[in-house]
């Protein structure tokens, strides 16, 4: 009788051993084991808990060849599971009728698992699920991730020292005041922030480097709702030059806040709340530096809706550049983070989960990408945007606003937007100097594109591969039906044609989920943590007139004390870094088994170090230094 022999692994997490009895059969073309029950299973079965998370099986063969049966996923039932051996097969590869029938099991399970929902009308498909625990155990947080985001949420407003001010409805009555609340719990960049908050220089940066770099453009022609006059900015234009010929130049740029245009601002502590819907002007000057030149805070031109400029009284000017920030923070926290990477990461995975079997190389590909997204989205529509939820209760756009921000930034969503070199070129930042998330987002797009395109190579030879794989064109169809609304005007594709097709799509999927989640989410205590800098709620319409605005007013406009820490604490929180984090590139669950996509992952992994070296190098020499998009902090997946 031929002899197996079979090494089980337990997964190296906390409380992923058992004491169950666990029992295993082979099963092959020509014939099965025995049941036999694990009596030992080094570090598996002598202490733990009822669960099991199992990480792979190996057997070797009598003839000495090995062979890997990936799991990754908790075990927590008396029923029996199987699970293939790992070679990567697309439906067509497989050649038995045993292998299509555990592939067919598999995806009934799955499509029964994971179901799609509506969250609000309007807005991307998300899982179907009421709280953490109806979620498939293989996708919930691990014990280290769950009870550490608990703590890190329950302790957010103690650890930042704000007893006592959550509460307040008191307005802040100088800025020393918040400095004492702010002087606990500091950043490098939240300290430069503290320090540079009014000046012009910094309010241009942060378009290029800060939380949002995903407004600006370059402007050759004004808006005709931005009546800005050659008079109103001579004094801000270095030289003799003229704004007709830095339009034509390339060196002006706009910020326009038209989507939060006519929107119903939240009302907070009984008391009703402000936010304008900007469009500014900025000036790139002879020395590389970005500056604002104009500001109007509505978006029709009218008497009582000045144009603000460098050259008003410090607080007129001051004040405007506080209502654009606040609006922001608005535009950036609804439309660029949740809608632009945690909304669609969420399509992304559920599509996959609902059309992939776990053989499949595309599932391998991206399921790393996936970690922890379902439960953090699920977790954020509970507790950030429910009716009881921080940003509904705490921020400008709460409530209705938010809802509306949402709907009009999904219409105006497109695949091209989503592709950072195409994104880049069409807001005509190719060459802007400074621009820190430009230079490194490309790099890090072209060194997983490259990545991506020698895997998928790999599996797919020709075209016409991709085009009879069934399970990889339900996938995408899954995506443009209930991510993208079946709106064709977005340029999603329904359907994949050719190998190139693929390729740009899995990586605009690795790029969301990884080095643009990193760039709009890991700054946000960085920037905002210093509350003058990026107010969550304004308590003071905007202004009408020039000459009125004094220090007095503009703490009577900042958000109240108690707004301030609420929003305080969730940046913290959301900026935090888990400890069971799992940077860009390395993949602790082994899911290929093949020696080429494996040298391929080693390829990859050596360039994201050499590009996180580049990065680091180059920031020892910068004032502000932009780590968002440094592999070695940049994580695999949105899960914070």
């Amino acid at each position: 009788m031929a002899k197996y022999k079979v090494t089980v692994h337990t997964h190296n997490i906390a409380t992923a051993t058992t004491m169950n009895n666990v029992f295993i059969k082979l099963v092959g073309e020509n014939g099965e084991s025995k049941r036999t029950w694990l009596t030992s299973l080094k570090g598996g079965f002598y202490q733990g808990t009822d669960a099991w998370f199992p990480s792979k099986v190996v057997v070797t063969t009598p003839e000495g060849d090995t062979c890997q049966f990936p799991i990754y996923r908790w075990i927590m039932d008396k029923e029996v599971h199987l699970f293939r051996e790992g070679t990567a097969k697309r439906l067509c590869d497989e050649t038995n009728h045993l292998a299509r029938y555990s592939r067919e099991k598999e995806m009934k399970t799955r499509t029964e698992q994971y179901c799609w929902d509506t969250y609000k009308e309007g807005f991307p498909g998300s899982m179907k699920a009421d709280n953490p625990l109806d979620l498939p155990s293989e996708i919930q947080f691990s014990f280290t991730k769950a009870t550490q985001f608990l703590f890190t949420a329950a302790t957010g407003i103690t650890e930042l020292k704000l007893k006592g001010y959550s509460d307040s409805k008191k307005n802040w009555k100088n800025i020393d005041e918040i400095s004492k609340v702010f002087c606990c719990n500091r950043t490098v960049i939240s300290d430069y922030a503290q320090e540079h908050w009014k000046e012009d220089e910094f309010f241009g940066y942060q378009y290029l480097n800060g939380c949002n770099p995903m407004l600006i453009r370059r402007c050759s022609e004004l808006p005709a709702n931005f009546p800005v006059t050659e008079d109103m900015v001579k004094p801000s234009l270095r030289g003799s030059s003229s704004l007709l010929r830095e339009l034509q130049s390339g060196t002006i740029f706009l910020l326009d806040y038209k989507n939060l245009d006519g929107l119903k601002a939240n009302v907070i502590n009984r008391k009703k709340q402000y936010m304008a819907a900007p469009l500014v002007l900025l000036y790139r000057t002879p020395d590389e530096k970005l500056i604002p030149i104009a500001i109007q805070l509505k978006q029709t031109p009218a008497k009582d809706n000045p144009i603000f400029l460098p050259s008003d009284s410090e607080y007129d000017w001051l004040l405007a550049k506080i209502f654009v920030r606040s609006a922001d923070f608005q535009e950036h926290q609804l439309n660029v983070h949740l809608l632009r990477t945690h909304l669609l990461a969420e399509v992304f995975a559920v599509a996959l989960l609902r059309n992939m079997p776990m053989v499949h190389p595309l599932y391998k590909l991206l399921i790393p990408h996936t970690r922890y997204t379902l439960q953090i989205n699920l977790l954020a529509r509970a507790f950030l945007i429910a009716d009881e939820g921080v940003f509904t209760k705490f921020a400008a756009s709460g409530g209705e606003g938010m809802i509306e921000i949402l709907r009009r930034s999904v219409a105006s969503l497109t695949y091209s937007s989503l592709c950072m070199p195409e994104d880049i070129t069409a807001r005509g930042l190719e060459s802007v100097p400074n621009n820190y998330y430009r230079d490194d987002g490309l790099k890090l797009w072209h060194i997983i594109y490259r990545f991506v395109e020698e895997v998928i190579s790999f599996y797919y030879k020709r075209d016409s591969e991709v085009q009879e794989d069934q399970e990889l064109q339900n996938w995408i169809k899954d995506i443009f039906d209930h991510g993208f609304l079946a709106q064709e005007c977005t340029g999603i594709p329904q359907s994949f044609s050719t190998v190139p097709e693929v390729v740009k799509f899995v990586t605009v999927v690795i790029f969301t989920c990884s080095g643009q989640h990193s760039a709009v989410n890991s700054g946000q205590y960085d920037y905002g943590g210093w509350m003058p800098n990026t107010p969550i709620s304004l308590q003071q319409p905007p202004p009408t007139t020039k000459g009125q605005s004094t220090e007095s007013t503009m703490l009577e406009t900042f958000p109240d004390v108690g707004t301030t820490a609420q929003g305080m604490s969730t940046m913290w929180l959301l900026s935090k870094q888990s400890s069971d984090f799992v940077a860009l590139g390395q993949y602790p669950e082994e899911h290929f088994n093949e020696e080429p996509p494996c040298r391929m992952i080693q390829k990859f992994q050596t360039e994201l170090k050499v590009f996180s070296e580049n990065i680091n190098a180059r920031n020892s020499r910068l004032p502000v230094p932009y780590t968002y998009m440094d592999p070695a902090v940049v994580e695999n997946s949105v899960a914070i």
